[in-house]
């Protein structure tokens, strides 16, 4: 397994066991992230202190949540791997959704790596 995956690994385990901390700590200062619902970017982040706020929302809206790697492949610069999530909320959302509610869902990510830290994570779904 070379470093890219291992990073990526890594941080998929950190979500999945809500430590923030540890989804923090192989990100770059300038990290990007953005993220692809049907077509349309529907969040978008720059900076390690709003993607911390957002990690920080995401798991406390979650009671339980899950992204399996069902393929992964590795590039020069970057990490693409195709997922399986599921979770279930513990708060209701403004969009209607109620705490209790399950979420299941298919997408990939991209992470892309400058040196051995991650730049950008694009998530679609």
């Amino acid at each position: 397994m070379n470093e890219m995956e291992r990073i990526v690994r890594t941080f998929v385990d950190a979500y999945n066991s809500f430590d923030v901390a540890a989804m923090l700590a192989d990100l770059h200062p300038e990290v990007e992230f953005r993220n692809f619902s049907g077509g349309t970017l529907d969040v978008e982040l720059r900076g390690i202190e709003a993607f911390t706020a957002q990690a920080e929302f995401a798991a406390a809206i979650f009671a339980e949540r899950r992204q399996e790697i069902v393929g992964l492949e590795v590039f020069e610069d970057r990490v693409e791997t195709v997922i399986d999530y599921a979770g279930t909320l513990a708060a209701d959302l403004p969009n209607g959704m109620k705490a209790g509610q399950s979420i299941r869902l298919s997408g990939r990510s991209v992470y892309r790596f400058d040196r051995d830290l991650i730049v950008s994570i694009e998530d679609f779904s």
